[in-house]
């Protein structure tokens, strides 16, 4: 019986020896992934006159995703870091604690993930607020500040009214300088609903795609740890066993 038991543990060892290191690689891709949501967030939120365009535009909820994605950044950076150490030491309670983490984390970066991407994407919550905007600015254009904000927005994104040249004409307003291209001189064909939330989705896509790949590998880190701790179990109980 004892002869047969160096064979059985050591491919034990193997095993757990196997799981942790791959668990550290694990570790080391979430980290990553932590730092560059966080670069990316932190870039998105001071980003030269991008702040300033979103607080004109009264698209401040734009920002609510973004600032769950950089607390989870900083979430995803400490777990990965602590999650290296409690596999190396193949600890079953910091490994259970690792996973808890690892399942809060999933949960809040798919939660960032869904509120960004719902105010960032064609068809989503920010398109009505946009409208909103620009409507109330084309309909005061004896505001000094109205007309520049419109001036501004039209120029630097190349559209025309909220869905188009159409809502200067059914709100009986003439056709500003700033709605037509300076080469051809027809109006812009798109709105500034659609231009804006195409160039938000160009902002935020990556991000969102980085948060949802963090996901899916906190997901493979939980399962990874709790084979782990089966694994430190098992070796504990033959050492046991075989004592």
């Amino acid at each position: 019986m004892a002869g047969g038991q160096g064979p059985v543990v050591g491919k034990l060892e193997s095993q757990i020896y196997c799981i942790k290191y791959t668990l550290f690689c694990f570790n080391v891709v979430l980290w990553l992934f932590g730092v560059s949501v966080f670069a990316l967030c932190l870039w998105i939120c001071f980003e030269p006159g991008f702040n300033e365009w979103m607080r004109i535009l009264e698209l401040q909820k734009y920002f609510i995703g973004i600032y769950i994605m950089l607390i989870a950044s900083l979430g995803i950076m400490v777990v990965a870091f602590l999650g290296c150490g409690s596999a190396l030491m193949e600890n079953v309670t910091l490994l259970y604690g690792y996973i808890g983490s690892q399942l809060a984390l999933f949960v809040f970066g798919l939660i960032g993930a869904c509120v960004v991407l719902d105010f960032s994407t064609y068809d989503s919550s920010i398109q009505p607020l946009i409208r909103n905007v620009i409507v109330r600015l084309i309909n005061n254009p004896q505001h000094d500040g109205s007309r520049e904000i419109l001036r501004m927005v039209q120029e630097g994104i190349g559209c025309c009214g909220a869905d188009g040249p159409m809502d200067y004409i059914n709100l009986n307003k003439p056709l500003p300088s700033e709605c037509r291209d300076s080469v051809t001189g027809n109006a812009y064909f798109h709105g500034c609903v659609d231009e804006m939330t195409w160039y938000l989705e160009g902002k935020t896509g990556w991000l969102a795609g980085i948060v949802l790949a963090s996901c899916m590998v906190s997901i493979i880190n939980a399962v990874m740890s709790l084979v782990l701790i089966q694994a430190v179990k098992k070796e504990e109980d033959e050492a046991i066993v075989y004592k």
